[in-house]
């Protein structure tokens, strides 16, 4: 998220109107439901959480143990069990 001057987005009339309400201040407006975008959708992040999950339950469906499976993703070993129970 950035930051952006009213004066260099609002109308004039809009600014002047807001000025009265909130003078000075910081505002946050957010998106509009119909243009949210779901977690990690934009950067990629849940594919990539999708298929290091998948990789964990198919090693762990190989006899790896969860210990071994901790080690080698740098998670702990309880976060290796809800991965695998889902």
């Amino acid at each position: 998220m950035t930051y952006k001057n009213a004066k260099d987005v609002l109308p004039e009339a809009l600014l002047t109107e807001v000025q009265k309400y909130a003078d000075g201040e910081i505002l946050y407006i957010p998106t509009k439901p119909e243009s949210r975008v779901g977690w990690g959708d934009r950067s990629g992040a849940r594919i990539q959480y999708e298929k290091r999950n998948t990789l964990i339950r198919t090693m762990h469906a190989e006899c790896c143990s969860c210990e071994e499976l901790a080690d080698k993703f740098y998670l702990s070993v309880d976060s290796i069990k809800k991965i695998i129970k889902r």
